[in-house]
């Protein structure tokens, strides 16, 4: 009996062990990798410094349009070379986009939610080309009549659109008229045409600097919005502000688990050992799904986990406190874990399930960081009820069928 309860003990303390050391370390077995938690972990823009926005789209609009605005949306931001961008849709018809670690966030936002819709108008009125017309964009630098290199958006223009401009500026040219270029309905440039050009090459000039000519280029090469994007919440966090907030959560994290620690061994002993055993086991569980889900971490978040620890301690504390009203009752110390379970079980559940259904409701009629707030506080009450529940109890029997001791003071009683 001794040893069978040593060798359970050992186990899953060995189990939880090889465990944890994969889950942070990460494996590597010729093709097959396990990648370390906190790399599939996102951190939230309050955590690490960023632009947050959310775009909603004006009208009535079609599923098929915001899946089109999202993608256009991804390649425009790709095109900056933001690492770990994220671009969701959040209800029907917003779009959600965090972009991290930007230093111009208000110029990046603008940039996003342009229409971009490009036109070439005749003198008469007439539309002769729009941004459906044109293959490819590039910026470059071009010299002017006078020696001068200056920043301009080339268009290599496809068969359709070729055929246009051929015809129109063969139209215009003898009486070199104007071609106004219309970005948004507003112009940007307007060229006197002095040739026919049929060689299906097109120019945008009067670009202010080489940085406007390339955010040109880039938001004619993804394409147009098929919807027209208004702002209604935009949040910037600085560089600095995010990193400094992380690193405050993670001392305050600590020093309350440690002092949590103590409290347990210092009022329940031997079962407060093993609960910090458990919560160990509970925070491992927690990164597991974390990472599983690829769950974004921001302050929310970060207090949600921190409130399921709570529960998970308060879950181990009714437990013990019924035991300890056991033992003192002259019940053996097997009889006092069986009934102290028994007993506890019921206000653990009921405690648990009215957090886990507040939780569910801010997660479903929530948005952006309530959102992240009920999710790690779902994830987090579930792992608590499984170790608070299964795993201390586990445990506790495995070191009571050691016979250890009998003296129920070190139970805490």
């Amino acid at each position: 009996m001794k040893s069978r309860g040593i060798a359970k003990f050992l186990t899953v303390i060995v189990v939880a062990a090889i465990i944890a050391y994969i889950a942070f370390f990460g494996i590597n077995a010729g093709n097959y990798s396990i990648t370390p938690v906190q790399k599939n972990i996102r951190l939230g823009l309050d955590l690490r410094g960023g632009v947050y926005v959310l775009e909603q789209a004006e009208g009535n609009v079609t599923q098929d349009a915001m899946t089109r605005a999202i993608a256009i949306i991804r390649n425009r931001v790709d095109s900056l070379g933001v690492a770990q961008p994220l671009i969701v849709q959040q209800g029907s018809n917003r779009i959600r986009i965090e972009i991290p670690d930007v230093s111009n966030p208000d110029q990046v936002i603008s940039y996003l939610g342009q229409t971009a819709q490009l036109k070439f108008v005749g003198p008469d009125g007439k539309v002769i080309l729009t941004g459906a017309d044109v293959k490819d964009s590039k910026a470059v630098y071009q010299t002017d009549q006078s020696g001068v290199q200056q920043p301009v958006v080339t268009l290599v223009l496809n068969a359709k659109g070729t055929k246009a401009f051929a015809d129109a500026t063969k139209k215009y040219y003898p009486n070199h008229e104007i071609i106004s270029i219309y970005l948004d309905n507003k112009v940007i440039s307007a060229p006197r045409v002095d040739a026919e050009i049929t060689d299906g090459n097109a120019v945008i000039q009067g670009m202010k600097d080489f940085n406007e000519a390339k955010n040109l280029a880039n938001l004619i090469r993804a394409g147009s919005l098929p919807v027209t994007l208004k702002q209604v919440e935009y949040n910037s966090v600085g560089a600095t502000l995010g990193p400094s907030a992380l690193k405050a959560s993670e001392e305050a994290g600590l020093y309350g688990l440690i002092i949590v620690l103590l409290f347990m061994i210092a009022f329940y002993r031997l079962p407060g050992l093993i609960a910090d055993i458990a919560l160990g086991i509970y925070i491992l569980i927690n990164f597991i799904v974390f990472s599983l889900l690829h769950v974004t971490l921001d302050l929310p978040g970060i207090a949600g986990m921190l409130l399921s620890i709570g529960m998970a301690v308060d879950a181990n504390i009714i437990i013990f406190e019924r035991m300890k009203e056991e033992m003192r009752a002259g019940k053996s110390i097997r009889a006092s874990l069986d009934a102290g379970f028994r007993k506890a079980f019921v206000a653990v559940f009921d405690s648990n399930l009215t957090t886990l259904i507040a939780a569910f409701v801010l997660f479903f009629m929530g948005a952006g960081t309530v959102k992240g707030f009920a999710l790690t506080l779902i994830i987090g009450v579930l792992a608590s009820m499984f170790t608070a529940i299964t795993v201390s109890r586990f445990l506790l029997k495995a070191v009571v069928e050691t016979e250890f001791t009998k003296n129920i003071k070190v139970y805490g009683a």
